[in-house]
């Protein structure tokens, strides 16, 4: 038996217990005639000590010690003289009369500890060891508690769990696939599922009615702090319902899982159009922990010699609370900020409503006062208040907006992490036209259902036609979204028809689906939430990547095995490919 306890359990009532522990060596204390070691499992850290007591046999092994030993010690717990209360075990420690050194540990590279002297590239190379720190830890045992309560949830509410193939057939039409050739069938590929979409699709076909999935899903697109190329949903699948049925069924989940893992009450989860919510907010997934909503001016300050907003399509802005009294080098900083290539615009206008009434603008010399009032009156400003003003093309603007708007809450404190309000973005368009190949994609997927009420638009005026879909959005983060599916396969005709596919391609892309709808498929709808952001939503992080055991960086690389990689000429043989390799 290496250990009776772990590092983390021992209290003041176990004293006098004769105890084995084992771990890592945190560090080492040695005060001359005394020496107390520092050991650390996963569950916490008990401090050992070595005095004049101490057989010197097992002392001397004491100076062999450094961080990162494997070791086992012996002994009796004892009161602590000098009680540490900010650990658990601090009002003890244990008095060695044993000691065995398990493996030896070169020093590590960074230190072990909460605050690491670690930058990112060097703790990813050696992950294993990041792993050993309490906050990347608790991380994986909070995702692995919240992976729990979804099991518990989805499993008391009749779904069934369900794996899916990891190998499929690739169906291009959203992210790039990544593909795997296979040996047995020379010239071939299977792909990585970007989702089991259309396989959740076949389990209600088959009649599952309420089918889930943790599962692994692979993207081959651009990384970003919310994004890796290989993820992981919440896939669920629902038969018989209508959008509101799948609704109130994640609402119960995300209630649940926010008030069994955190403790806290979610109340309401208002439903927000997405034309409301690009209008208002600048963005399908607004932030709704403060105001700050998005006003238009374009009417109202044309035509008035200025050029900049003569000629532009849209002028809007926001009006930030209080912030009349910013200087001129904080105006200039947020006009560079807008300005950046990520944002778009190329310069941004103000408005000083100051504490005496009276009216600043960067514009004074086109804009009255007078004019300048009823942009207040527009913006709903008061005294003490600053407008920000931009203009140009009417989408990027309201993105722009919406961008300076978050940036404005980060300024102000209005983004709190311990404060969390969801709501649901609806009614989004059903299709996206793309200038550059000059046709419609499907802004979810080519299985989402139109609005029964728009489906006559569908060859008069597709763009106008809006989805049965819908995305969970919490505190400005997209954490799941889904749709009503079709399930009738004339109208899935249509769809494939409008997103540019002849009757042979759909049929080759997706015919095993339509055969499955000719044998009696129900309505069915479905949602996927991205269980890496919800998680790290739940630990208060920025990035993903700290939820995720061994994550790939922001080249897609896995830094630590040295990954992607090249293969052997007799691997590429037996899969008869050709690569062109340049040298390396």
């Amino acid at each position: 038996m290496y250990r009776t306890h772990t590092c983390g359990e021992l209290r003041i009532e176990n004293q006098g217990t004769q105890v084995t522990l084992a771990g890592w060596v945190q560090r080492v204390r040695n005060l001359g005639g005394m020496t107390f070691v520092d050991l650390r499992d996963r569950y916490g850290i008990t401090q050992l000590v070595f005095d004049e007591n101490t057989n010197p046999t097992v002392k001397s092994k004491v100076d062999e010690l450094g961080r990162e030993y494997v070791i086992q010690a012996l002994g009796i717990v004892r009161e602590r003289s000098s009680k540490n209360k900010n650990i658990p075990t601090g009002d003890i420690e244990i008095e060695v009369s044993g000691l065995n050194i398990l493996n030896a540990s070169l020093v590590p590279p960074f230190t072990i500890e909460d605050e690491s002297d670690g930058g990112d590239d060097i703790r990813m190379k050696y992950r294993y060891l990041d792993l050993r720190r309490n906050p990347v830890r608790n991380t994986l045992i909070l995702r692995a508690k919240m992976a729990h309560a979804v099991r518990s949830y989805l499993n008391s509410n009749d779904f069934i769990e369900t794996e899916t193939p990891v190998l499929i057939k690739s169906t291009p039409e959203g992210a790039r696939d990544f593909v795997v050739p296979s040996r047995m069938n020379p010239g071939e590929f299977y792909a990585l599922p970007q989702s089991p979409q259309q396989l959740k699709q076949l389990l209600m076909v088959a009649g599952f009615d309420r089918y889930y999935q943790i599962v692994k899903c692979f993207r081959d697109e651009d990384l970003r702090a919310d994004r890796q190329p290989e993820f992981t949903q919440i896939d669920c699948e629902m038969s018989f319902v209508e959008q509101e049925d799948v609704l109130n069924m994640f609402e119960g989940l995300t209630r649940y899982l926010f008030n069994e893992i955190k403790g806290v009450e979610i109340s309401e989860f208002p439903r927000m159009p997405y034309a409301e919510a690009t209008k208002n907010y600048g963005s399908d997934k607004p932030d709704i922990r403060f105001g700050m909503q998005i006003k238009e001016l374009t009417g109202l300050v044309k035509g008035k010699g200025f050029q900049v907003f003569d000629d532009a399509e849209f002028i809007g802005g926001i009006c930030a609370e209080g912030c009349a009294e910013y200087t001129r080098k904080q105006l200039d900083e947020l006009t560079n900020w807008v300005k950046r290539p990520q944002i778009g615009a190329k310069g941004m206008v103000y408005v000083k409503y100051n504490t005496d009434g009276s009216l600043k603008s960067s514009v004074d010399k086109f804009y009255s006062p007078e004019e300048l009032a009823k942009w207040a009156e527009v913006f709903g400003a008061k005294p003490g208040d600053l407008m920000l003003i931009l203009s140009g093309p009417k989408n990027a603007m309201l993105k722009a907006i919406g961008e300076l708007r978050l940036e404005m809450g980060n300024q102000l404190g209005l983004r709190d992490k311990n404060v969390f309000k969801p709501l649901w973005v609806v009614d989004f368009p059903l299709l996206e036209w793309d200038e550059e190949t000059k046709r419609f994609y499907a802004m979810h997927h080519p299985f989402t259902s139109p609005k029964p009420e728009d489906i006559p638009l569908l060859e008069t005026d597709p763009g106008a036609v809006r989805a049965n879909a819908y995305d969970l959005v919490i505190n400005g983060v997209e954490i799941g979204g889904g749709s009503v599916r079709i399930f009738d396969k004339e109208l899935q005709a249509r769809m494939f028809n409008l997103l540019g596919f002849t009757p042979e391609q759909a049929e080759y892309q997706f015919g095993f689906l339509m055969n499955a709808f000719k044998y009696g498929a129900p309505p069915h709808a479905g949602i996927a939430f991205g269980f890496d952001r919800l998680t790290s939503m739940f630990a208060g992080l920025d990035s993903i990547r700290d939820t995720i055991a061994f994550p790939k960086n922001n080249s897609g690389r896995d830094v630590m095995m040295d990954c992607p990689s090249v293969i052997s000429n007799e691997q590429l043989d037996e899969l008869q490919l050709k690569i062109d390799l340049k040298e390396k």
